[in-house]
């Protein structure tokens, strides 16, 4: 099922139960009842998730002197999500109409069967062991629904993937082979699924219900005051005078907003909204203005310090600090838009898109005293997560209280219809949030009862070990087949849905077979994240094409081509940690400058052109010397690799740039043509 769109419609109703603007927050994948206490009871109920979430995150049972378990918060925040989820969501798609009588008794089921857990967790946790009816009752219910939650939410796919895990749990004993699992009783299954902190109130929910609605919240309370229009100008004030400078405005705007996003679909409807029209305006075809807005949306999820709040869990999963995450996704996050600057840079070259008219173009200082004011909560969630040392959900909540009290002082500053917020959009922006998150709380609990499966079922073993029979000891066919099922199983799904599926179920597999376990993370996230771009489901490339006009699939593989780094790079890094920062200093900035080097060349191979329009016969040399230059030095690879790569390529360069300067005096001859540096 294809979740439906949020329509203006649904935005009237959420203000007017709320008191808030109809432009109070981001579109989401969700219909509202027509009815008017229906909807005024699901924007309430939509409004109380990042408000849990807020003071989960800021100690607030700590601060009354009252003492929980994580799992009773799990447990409260699933049954609300579950509740909005029967409320907002039609059962066969289409528009919500009158609230079903079925909906509102599944909305009231999923609130009375995770409060029951919720309340009760404790008792329930010391007799877990002997099966107890209650439990074996709640969890019946809560499977239940939040199966059918997930179709609503997240669509049939994921649906059928958990399960398919379930099934396996319950007959893995009988496959033969490799695969064979732990027989599991259904009775025992059921209780571990539902009230087990291994399962579906483990981590993957914890991390949704705190770090990620958070940094949704922020990212809500940013756009909604302005800060999303204020990056765009700042990078149209510092891109657009140079060719090319739509392109260029884009590919920085997706890079600092899509890092807070978590989506790479929301980040193109954001920014592609405003940045897709400019590129075609400057002479872009309508599929590389889709293309290139789908890729640096994309990389947006790869780029720290957020990394669509990826980093923080893959932080928790590998037991280790969120600086070392940051550090080791930095390089090839750089490498990978390095790659898509020059494509652009180098395609305006080619086809002579000039610089926009100075004239036209916000000034920097006019920008940054407008709304300069918005890098502030950045500085406030970098102090707080560094200096402070605090829990990612803190800091984001201290920025998203930063983004309010700058957005109110910009409205008494500005007024109605300027920069900021009023009091009166706060409650559409929790409600629009509490709306937009449930997908990604759906996913987080698939994901945790996938991974209560692995456990009781022994089924993450027997993955591990076909993966690794797969490569046979052959490591780069393991590569291969991970990176063709990381895109497979990443297919439709947001940054940490991705991320989550493919730590359980591929990473251990090349942890096992002695790559770095952040290596190994970070490959099936880049692969994950590249199924946003690659064809046949590419849906980030589809969104920018529905709003640039063209082909879908034309756009999708032109995203591949802008975004081939990404398919390239993994590779290099597990096989060269040096890319991660890790290593000698020596050995860091070599493998860092060689990449780079072969990066330009590649980039320059599949545009065609260089300092002049590239010959077919040279196109192919010169990512032959990229390749060489980005192939890691290594043991068994020695260092003529990126010396043969990097004679090939200066006599290249050398060559085009010869070719470049007998040309300008014919170019003169025929009349002045301006390119833009």
């Amino acid at each position: 099922m294809t979740p439906t769109p949020f329509t203006a419609a649904d935005a009237t109703a959420v203000s007017a139960v709320s008191g808030a603007p109809e432009d109070g927050g981001e579109a989401v994948a969700v219909h509202l009842p027509a009815g008017r206490g229906s909807a005024a009871i699901t924007a309430a109920l939509a409004a109380l998730i990042p408000l849990l979430s807020i003071a989960w995150a800021i100690d607030v049972p700590r601060l009354l002197g009252v003492a929980f378990f994580n799992e009773q918060f799990v447990a409260a925040f699933l049954g609300i999500a579950l509740a909005v989820v029967y409320l907002s969501r039609p059962l066969a798609g289409g528009s919500r109409g009158r609230l079903p009588w079925y909906d509102a008794i599944a909305a009231a089921a999923a609130l009375a069967a995770a409060g029951y857990v919720a309340i009760y967790y404790p008792s329930l946790l010391e007799r877990l062991w002997m099966r107890p009816t209650d439990a074996l009752v709640v969890g019946v219910v809560l499977l239940l629904l939040t199966l059918e939650g997930l179709r609503r939410a997240a669509g049939l796919a994921m649906l059928v993937l958990v399960l398919a895990s379930i099934g396996f749990a319950l007959l893995g004993h009988l496959v033969p082979g490799a695969l064979q699992g732990r027989q599991v009783p259904p009775e025992r299954l059921i209780v571990y699924l539902s009230n087990d902190s291994g399962a579906l109130l483990g981590l993957p929910l914890l991390i949704v219900a705190t770090v990620v609605v958070s940094f949704v919240l922020f990212g809500n309370l940013l756009h909604k005051a302005g800060g999303g229009a204020f990056f765009t100008d700042l990078a149209m004030s510092l891109m657009g005078g140079y060719r090319g400078g739509p392109a260029k405005v884009a590919v920085t705007a997706s890079a600092l907003f899509g890092s807070v996003s978590g989506s790479a679909v929301a980040n193109v409807a954001s920014t592609g909204v405003i940045t897709i029209p400019l590129m075609k305006k400057a002479g872009y075809r309508p599929h590389q203005a889709g293309a290139i807005e789908a890729v640096a949306s994309t990389g947006g999820q790869l780029m720290p310090p957020v990394m669509g709040a990826a980093a923080f869990l893959m932080a928790e999963l590998l037991q280790i600090s969120y600086a070392d995450v940051v550090l080791a996704a930095l390089v090839p996050a750089l490498l990978y838009y390095a790659a898509l600057f020059i494509q652009v840079d180098l395609l305006a070259a080619r086809d002579g898109l000039v610089a926009a008219d100075p004239k036209t173009l916000p000034r920097v200082c006019a920008v940054l005293a407008t709304g300069g004011i918005f890098a502030l909560p950045f500085a406030v969630l970098i102090y707080a997560l560094f200096s402070l040392n605090q829990q990612p959900e803190y800091a984001a909540v201290l920025a998203a209280a930063s983004v309010v009290v700058i957005g109110l002082f910009l409205r008494l500053r500005h007024g109605p219809g300027g920069l900021g917020l009023s009091l009166r959009a706060l409650p559409g922006v929790l409600t629009t949030t509490g709306l937009g998150v449930t997908d990604i709380v759906m996913i987080g609990a698939a994901a945790g009862i996938v991974i209560g499966v692995m456990n009781v079922s022994a089924l993450g073993f027997a993955i591990t070990l076909s993966l690794v029979g797969l490569g046979a000891g052959n490591l780069p066919a393991l590569l291969i087949i991970a990176a063709i099922a990381s895109i497979v199983l990443g297919m439709g799904m947001p940054t940490l849905g991705v991320y989550l599926l493919l730590a359980t179920l591929i990473a251990p597999a090349l942890v096992e077979v002695g790559i770095q376990p952040i290596a190994a993370h970070l490959f099936v996230l880049y692969f994950g994240m590249m199924s946003m771009i690659t064809p046949p489901v590419a849906i980030a490339a589809f969104a920018a094409a529905n709003i640039s006009g063209a082909g879908p699939m034309r756009t999708g593989w032109s995203a591949m081509a802008f975004g081939w780094s990404a398919y390239a790079i993994p590779f290099i890094f597990v096989c060269s940690p040096a890319l991660l920062l890790i290593g000698d200093p020596g050995t860091v900035v070599l493998a860092t400058a060689t990449a780079l080097s072969g990066v330009w060349l590649i980039s320059a191979a599949v545009v065609g052109r260089l300092f002049a329009r590239l010959p077919s016969v040279q196109r192919l040399p010169l990512a032959a010397a990229g390749l060489l230059l980005l192939i890691p030095h290594t043991d068994t690879l020695p260092l003529w690799t990126d010396l043969a790569g990097a004679a090939l390529g200066v006599l290249l360069v050398l060559w085009n740039l010869r070719t470049a300067l007998a040309a300008r005096p014919a170019v003169a001859a025929a009349g002045p043509i301006v390119e833009s540096a």
